[in-house]
């Protein structure tokens, strides 16, 4: 049974339960509360009164959203672009990832030690492996190239 979406009530219902799971941004949030049938007008009046109480809140959501998927390993070339794609301000993002408190360069190392066992690659092969891994994790490419030379620190 679906539950009708065609009142504020139903509507600001609808986005609490999204917002109980984890934290959304207001593009997604937006998208989600729409395919289930809200009317725009519903949706914008009820996405700015959570705004207002402090429940809707994209800072919030920047910042979950950059911590989750560093402590996955992820890049932030690829958090970046992932929460571009969700329709946030790129100055936003930009300033999620410098407050995330994140040392990227110790990130990468971590997540290649974990995938690799911190085996430096034997022949150009392994090299392209590796890199092609970290590069689709959001690592810069130079970084990842000092790192399979060796010399990350440098």
């Amino acid at each position: 049974m679906s539950i009708v979406l065609d009142n504020p009530v139903a509507v600001r219902r609808a986005a609490m339960d999204l917002l109980a799971r984890r934290e959304h941004g207001r593009v997604e949030l937006t998208r989600k509360l729409r395919n289930r049938g809200a009317a725009d007008e519903l949706i914008e009046a009820a996405l700015e009164r959570l705004a207002q109480e402090g429940l809707l809140s994209e800072t919030r959501y920047l910042h979950s959203f950059v911590g989750q998927r560093a402590r996955a390993g992820y890049g932030p070339l690829r958090i970046r672009e992932e929460l571009a794609q969700r329709g946030l301000a790129r100055d936003d993002i930009e300033q999620a990832l410098r407050e995330s408190g994140i040392d990227w360069r110790e990130q990468l190392e971590h997540t290649w030690r974990r995938k690799f066992a911190g085996a430096l690659p034997r022949d150009a092969r392994e090299r392209a492996q590796q890199g092609r891994f970290l590069s689709y994790r959001g690592y810069p490419l130079d970084w990842i190239g000092r790192l399979l030379r060796g010399a990350l620190d440098d």
